[in-house]
């Protein structure tokens, strides 16, 4: 079970770092949106730290 959330988590991470990609290149860039996007990238990042100290 927490090996499935972990792997959810790492998928979303990697997700959330391409959608920051994308963000960064785009003519019309959103600084806003980008450090939102961060922010949730760095929650995945606390929470996945987290459950590797757990394991």
């Amino acid at each position: 079970m927490a090996r499935t959330h972990l792997q959810a988590l790492q998928r979303k991470k990697e997700t959330l770092e391409q959608k920051i990609h994308r963000e960064s290149t785009h003519a019309a860039r959103n600084d806003l949106i980008i450090r939102r996007l961060k922010e949730q990238k760095l929650h995945l990042k606390e929470q996945i730290e987290r459950m590797h100290g757990t394991a």
